[in-house]
């Protein structure tokens, strides 16, 4: 997929656990990891806003497009 989602690396830089993202977030751990693993098919603009809130950062920290060929 040409769609890549970033979570690892900002929560890597944060020195955060995907458990203390998805409390701060409110989703569960299971929708946070579909959505980290790159499988999810959308994503609610409240949950982007959630994330970003929670990691300070932008929504293109999170998704990022890339050229597959």
């Amino acid at each position: 997929m040409a769609i890549i989602i970033n979570i690892d690396v900002l929560l890597a830089k944060r020195k955060m656990s995907v458990t203390e993202l998805s409390e701060r977030v409110g989703i569960t751990m299971a929708n946070l990891s579909v959505l980290k693993n790159g499988k999810a098919k959308a994503i609610r603009f409240s949950t982007l806003e959630g994330i970003c809130k929670a990691l300070d950062c932008q929504p293109g920290d999170i998704i990022e497009y890339r050229n597959e060929n």
